[in-house]
């Protein structure tokens, strides 16, 4: 075998050896990757048992008067929502806001009214679902209570910014997401509680808005999904080692 053959040869092996090294590495790499995702799943694994262990405790019990003014700095979802919560006080219909909302009964609008209590604070109430084609206060004017009334229902926390992709836009009374602080700015309210109240599904005239629809049952998909990364890591790891252990021709 001539000199300029040896070099081919070895030129080529390097090539090789290079190349299959470069493979290992992207498959190690996707190793660290699956790897971490099939974690986090896991994490959120545990998170959502423990989302619906609460949830399921909560709903259950007897309902309790709604955190005061003096308790609001201590309320947070970890521990407070979906409590079951009764909230007293008169309704401010002139400044409700309606948010878009996607429940069983199709799409529509949640119809969210500001409750004044004795004490001169204020709780927004989600009174429940209303459809598109029954916006218009005129087309429910029945279910607008006057006069001191009581709620009961969950108590749930703010939601800050809007819906993914959709943000909320004041200025045209455009809601995507039940905001507590942006709808209380927009509406001039003052000393309004950190959280919001989905009414139950007590009857109110006229059959609207119609409440008790708080979705409490949580899809679950996270362990199948840990599992479908950790095989990923898995068989990322077994290519690895067959690209290792492969003899250069």
């Amino acid at each position: 075998m001539s000199i300029d053959q040896h070099r081919g040869k070895a030129a080529s092996s390097g090539s090789s050896l290079r190349s299959r090294l470069v493979l290992m590495g992207a498959m190690l790499l996707l190793v660290v990757v699956f790897a971490g995702l099939g974690s986090w799943q896991v994490q959120r694994l545990f998170w959502k048992l423990d989302l619906i262990a609460r949830v399921d405790a909560r709903v259950q019990t007897q309902a309790v008067p709604a955190p005061s003014r003096a308790e609001w700095e201590a309320v947070g979802a970890q521990k407070d929502e979906y409590r079951r919560v009764t909230v007293t006080g008169d309704f401010e219909h002139d400044k409700t806001v309606l948010v878009q909302a996607v429940t069983e009964r199709g799409a529509g609008f949640w119809v969210l009214t500001p409750m004044r209590r004795q004490d001169g604070s204020t709780v927004l109430i989600n009174r429940g679902f209303v459809p598109a084609d029954r916006r218009d206060a005129s087309d429910r004017a029945q279910g607008n209570i006057a006069g001191a009334v009581e709620v009961t229902g969950l108590l749930r926390m703010s939601e800050p910014g809007g819906a993914f992709l959709r943000s909320n836009d004041p200025a045209n009374d455009r809601w995507f997401s039940r905001d507590v602080a942006a709808i209380a700015a927009s509406k001039g309210l003052a000393d309004v509680a950190p959280y919001f109240v989905d009414a139950d599904a007590t009857p109110v005239p006229g059959g609207l808005p119609i409440g008790g629809l708080t979705n409490v049952r949580f899809r679950n998909s996270h362990l199948v999904y840990a599992l479908t990364w950790y095989a990923l890591a898995m068989m990322s790891t077994a290519g690895a080692s067959l690209v290792y252990f492969r003899r250069a021709a």
